[in-house]
Formats: structure tokens, sequence, C-alpha cells
């Protein structure tokens, strides 16, 4: 099966355990105001069929220990992911889908790729549905249902939490932090600084960079850590 996919990276040290290949796929429902990939919001990418990477993959295996699907959202191409992961496992690669859970509906049309995943790194975007519509275009509760639904299954989680003025506020942190506190397989909670480093993007697709301030202090940043019990 053909994925469309943005980009690939050989060397990825933020996207799960130890050294990883991450393979970025095209097109997301989100439109975060601190989006620093809007490259990825829609339009096709590179057509590649999942055996045809996997041969790409391999070619980096003696130093890497998995391999890593990210976005855009890669639960809008569930049966690529899954034939993609199904050759990591064949290859003794662990696997982890970065995701904003989204798409998750309530069903078990995603539980074969569930199934095939080690680690599910999932960004709350906010606790609250209507700052969550606010900062992403969507609501929250998407997220929130598909975490628990992780929960449930035993599946391990790393929680990643974007940090700027729409999500820095300790009354929220504390309901993410009490959210968090119910699931039972969160490994890790890493909260995620906003940056400038995708406005130059934005000026290339001409579209309107969403946000005029600047990142988070190191003083901020290590209240929210505190707050969230981040890793």
């Amino acid at each position: 099966m053909k994925g469309n996919i943005h980009s690939t990276e050989s060397f990825g040290t933020v996207d799960g355990p130890s050294i990883r290949f991450v393979v970025f796929t095209m097109g997301c429902p989100l439109r975060c105001r601190y989006c620093h990939n809007p490259d990825t919001w829609k339009g096709e990418g590179m057509q590649i069929e999942a055996k045809a990477l996997m041969e790409e993959i391999l070619k980096y295996r003696s130093y890497i220990q998995g391999v890593t699907v990210s976005g855009g959202e890669p639960l809008l191409q569930p049966k690529f992911c899954e034939e993609l992961f199904t050759l990591c496992k064949q290859n003794g690669l662990d696997t982890a889908l970065d995701t904003s859970g989204y798409p998750f509906d309530g069903t078990d049309k995603f539980d074969a790729l569930i199934d095939l995943t080690d680690y599910f790194l999932l960004d709350i975007k906010h606790i609250d549905e209507e700052k969550c519509r606010s900062i992403t275009g969507k609501g929250a509760k998407n997220t929130l249902a598909f975490a628990k639904y992780l929960s449930d299954k035993g599946k391990t989680i790393w929680i990643r939490h974007v940090l700027f003025s729409g999500t820095d506020n300790d009354e929220d942190l504390k309901r993410t932090r009490a959210f968090i506190d119910t699931l039972k397989t969160v490994e890790k909670v890493q909260v995620l600084p906003y940056h400038t480093l995708g406005k130059s993007k934005y000026e290339k697709l001409g579209i309107p960079y969403p946000l005029t301030e600047e990142p988070p202090s190191k003083e901020r940043i290590a209240h929210a850590k505190e707050i969230l019990g981040a890793n």
C-alpha cells in the first residue's frame, strides 16, 4: 500500500526512545496556532509503498532502535501505517505513533494499528474543549477519549503538551495533570516549549503567521513541568 509522505529523518532522537527513523506523513485535520509544519497540512507529498520505505529504513538498521510515524496526522493513513509497522516487527524494530488522536471516533477501526504500536506519543493540545477549538480548530474530546482507550488497552503513552500563552495557565495545567493521573499507562510527560522555527515555512506558503509572542521563559517552562509532572 502507498502512503502519502512529506519527508523522512534517519537519525531522530526526540520522537520516541533511542535513535529512530522518523516518517512524516501528509495531511492533518488540525490547524494549531503554533504549528511549525504547515507544509504537511494538505496536498500530495511523496507517494511510496510501505515495502519500498522499509527497504530505505533498513539501510540504517545498524544504529536505529525503531520507527516513528509522525505528521501531519498518521491516523489519517492507518492501513499504510499497519503495513509499515508489520514490516517493522518482522525486522525487529519497535514502533511509535506521534498523533493528536483527533481521528479517533470511538470504534475499533484503529485496533489493528494500535496492536502493532509500541509507543503512542499523544499530543494533548488543551484539556478544555472550547479552548482547544480556539487553538486548533477542533475540540479536545477525541484526543482525551483516545488516551483513555489506549490506557484501557494497556498501551504505553508518552503525553506531549506544547507550552505557549494559550496553554500556559495554572488551572488548565492542573486539569491536564488530573486527567493524566486517570490514565494507567503513561510512561512519560513532555512539555514542548513553543518556538518560531517554522515561521519561514508560513512565509513560503503565503500563510499569515498566527502568533506574535516570544517563546516561554525557562521559569515558565519549569513551572509547567512541575505541575504536569513532566519527566
